[in-house]
């Protein structure tokens, strides 16, 4: 079972703080995230809608370390998300869950399962499978929830 460090619970809650700074949307989720060295040391940090209208936390976080261009985590590298990773998306080519696993990230942390309001995901499942270290704080899923109450009620 994966472990979850106070550092973890720490980096988390500044992620789920980050998504209060997404631009409103009626049509995606506000999320945080925040990637993290192996001694805890913030790297980078996004929010969804942060530079455009379609991007995603991990996405925004991952780009500012220049991940399209091949950056590549040390060891020991965690990306702290409010909400799960997604695994499926309309917006771009390439999944929050396909971006991190290209960068090499070997933890992700997050609080709040996607729920199926606009897609079913599978990124904690499908990060698992690849050898990735993946650890859910439910107990923090409820500030999440909070930050994205205008679309609760929408499930499918």
């Amino acid at each position: 079972m994966a472990e979850l460090r106070e550092i973890d619970r720490i980096l988390l809650v500044a992620a789920i703080e980050l998504s209060w700074r997404c631009p409103p949307s009626r049509t995606a989720f506000s999320v945080g995230a925040l990637i993290a060295d192996a001694d805890g040391t913030v790297l980078a940090e996004g929010y969804s809608r942060r530079d455009d209208p379609h991007d995603h936390a991990e996405e925004a976080a991952l780009a500012d370390l220049g991940a399209e261009a091949g950056w590549r985590a040390a060891p020991g590298t965690t990306i702290y998300s409010s909400l799960e990773p997604c695994s499926a998306r309309a917006s771009r080519p390439r999944t929050c869950t396909e971006l991190i696993l290209a960068a090499g990230i070997g933890r992700v942390v997050f609080a709040w399962r996607e729920p199926a309001v606009f897609v079913d995901c599978e990124g904690a499942e499908l990060l698992r499978a690849a050898g990735v270290e993946v650890v859910e704080v439910p107990e923090l899923a409820g500030e999440v929830r909070a930050v994205n109450r205008h679309l609760l009620g929408r499930e499918r």
